[in-house]
Parts: C-alpha cells; sequence; structure tokens
C-alpha cells in the first residue's frame, strides 16, 4: 500500500522525527505546523522547526500553517488531500473529532511518557520533577480524550539521576524516530490492532509556567535538584541574589551539608535546603552567558548570598 501521510508537527523533536520519515521514503503528502510566531529578544517572526525542515529537503511539500485546526477551510483542504494517515508530533494544537474523522486509517501520535502516565503537554518536564527512574516513548492511536487512545508501541529507558531535560529529550528522540517508523510500515499494511490503556492509572503533565521554576531553598534538597533536571537548559530553573539579580541554576548534584535554607556553605557551591543540601555546578547570571557555578562565585562580594527561603 503507498500510504499517503499527512504529518502535523511544530519544534526539533518534530522536525528530526519528519526527518528521518523523508529519509526512510515514507510518502509524505502535507506538513501542518504552527504559524510563523515571533521568537527571542528581538521578537522576529520565525518559521517553526518543522516549515524551515521542508522548505530546505522538500519544498515540494504543501505546508498548512492554520491558526485553528478547526477552520473549515483548513478542513476542508485535509479533506481533499484524501489521507490515509495523520501522523502527529508536538503539533501544540488539540485536533477536533472532524479533522480526525478525515484519514481512512485515523491517527497516530509519538508521546514521551510511558502512558497512562503523564498525559499532556509537559511529559518529560513532569518526569524529571518527580524524580522517575524510568521513562520512555509510546506510539498511540489519537483519541477525543487527550493521550488516551490505544498504545501501538511502547520503548522505555532508565533515567539517571543527573540526567537533565535536554538530555532525555534527544534520547527519547532517538528511540522515537524508530518506533514511528516501525508504526507507519505496520499501517502500510492495514490499520493495527492496539492495547489498552488502564485508564485508572492516568496521571497528568501540565504546562510548566514562570512561577513555578522559582527554586525555594526550604524544600528538599532532592526536590531542588529534580526541578534544575527538570528546566534545564532551557527555560532554567530561578533564585534572586542579595543584589535582586535572577541566577538561573541549569546543572546541579546533591551534596552534604546543613545550615539555613539558602546559606552559601561552601565556595565551590554547595548551598543548604529545607532538607539536605545541593552543589550548584553550572549557572546563569541576569544578562550574562551561563559559566561554572565557581566561576560565577569568584566574581562576587563576599557578603552576596543566595536570600530566597520561602
Amino acid at each position: 500500500m503507498n500510504l499517503k501521510v499527512v504529518f502535523f508537527g511544530t519544534p526539533e523533536f518534530a522536525s528530526e522525527c519528519l526527518k528521518f520519515l523523508l529519509e526512510h521514503n515514507i510518502h509524505i503528502i502535507a506538513v501542518v505546523t504552527q504559524p510563523d510566531r515571533p521568537q527571542g529578544r528581538s521578537l522576529k517572526v520565525t518559521p517553526s522547526a518543522v516549515k524551515t525542515l521542508i522548505l530546505e529537503k522538500a519544498p515540494h511539500i504543501p505546508i498548512f500553517q492554520p491558526e485553528k485546526a478547526s477552520e473549515p477551510a483548513f478542513l476542508e483542504a485535509m479533506a481533499n488531500l484524501k489521507p490515509d494517515l495523520f501522523v502527529v508530533v508536538v503539533f501544540g494544537q488539540i485536533l477536533p473529532q472532524k479533522l480526525l474523522d478525515v484519514p481512512t486509517l485515523g491517527s497516530i501520535n509519538v508521546h514521551p511518557s510511558l502512558l497512562p502516565k503523564f498525559r499532556g503537554a509537559a511529559p518529560i518536564r513532569r518526569a524529571l520533577m518527580e524524580g522517575e527512574t524510568e521513562t520512555g516513548v509510546v506510539i498511540q492511536k489519537i483519541v477525543r480524550q487527550m493521550d488516551a487512545g490505544d498504545l501501538l508501541a511502547v520503548a522505555k529507558m532508565d533515567v539517571p539521576p543527573d540526567m537533565n531535560h535536554g538530555e532525555l529529550e534527544e534520547k527519547l528522540l532517538d528511540k522515537s524516530k524508530s518506533l514511528l517508523l516501525d508504526v507507519v510500515r505496520r499501517y502500510e499494511q492495514g490499520e493495527p490492532a492496539g492495547t489498552a490503556q488502564d485508564h485508572t492509572k492516568a496521571t497528568f503533565a501540565s504546562k510548566i509556567n514562570t512561577e513555578e521554576g522559582e527554586i525555594h531553598w526550604n524544600e528538599p534538597a532532592q526536590k531542588i535538584h529534580n526541578k534544575i533536571r527538570a528546566l534545564a537548559p532551557r527555560p532554567g530553573a530561578w533564585v534572586q541574589t542579595s543584589q535582586g539579580k535572577r541566577l538561573k541554576i541549569l546543572r546541579s548534584k546533591l551534596a552534604k551539608g546543613n545550615g539555613k535554607p539558602g546559606e552559601m556553605l561552601s565556595s565551590d557551591g554547595i548551598v543548604a535546603c529545607g532538607e539536605g543540601a545541593i552543589q550548584l555546578i553550572e549557572v546563569q547570571p541576569e544578562g550574562k552567558k551561563p559559566m561554572s557555578a565557581a566561576e560565577w562565585a569568584r566574581g562576587i562580594p563576599k557578603n552576596i548570598k543566595i536570600f530566597n527561603s520561602i
């Protein structure tokens, strides 16, 4: 069967999956991505990573960028393509049922958690925040209820105690590409059967807001360390110094020590927490580039402290 696939995706994670499918001759008849958005400090309007890839590598493939996936004109355009399968990888919009009804073989999604755990927008970050020692990626059928579809394939991996979001995402991407290709190949033979999730075990991974990135030193060291891992390298967990400047903490490790929460216990960056201590490894002072915590500590007055303990 010459499977006709429409690919939905937006960021780098999605573009790498799309690139892998193209390299393995999957017949992508169209790509759907988010509209160009202002990015960075300059707020320059920038295309998504998926759009950039198609313009560079496969400009013959049509690109659709609906503000809402429910727009009638977009629904009509998708129906006119007569696709067999929708493949969705971090698209950024919920697909309405009218759209899900378009492809003859349905729609599938790459989700970087071991469903039914961590359904929702931020599964990798939430898994790290909660100190999970195992995670993975699944390919699921898309149904109306968020991330509740039958599972078509699962790949698991261990999570080392100091691995951060960027590192874990890269490992999960490697697993996602081959897993997705295998499932798409199965669809070339017709719609495969999946395995139902145990919905009673579902947990949810809501999007993380800026305020949630603030470190509260009265919390246990393990919880603080997990937050730093979950938000590194971007956007970064943060505190304010006694000079009123924001300091991002990009890498840490658990350490020994006791003191008042927020107290610097040593010149090599050990900070007391509500329970235990952590050692700062890499930080980013406000308005500056990332640097080692030791370099940062050498450049500050002796009386500076990390004051936030709430």
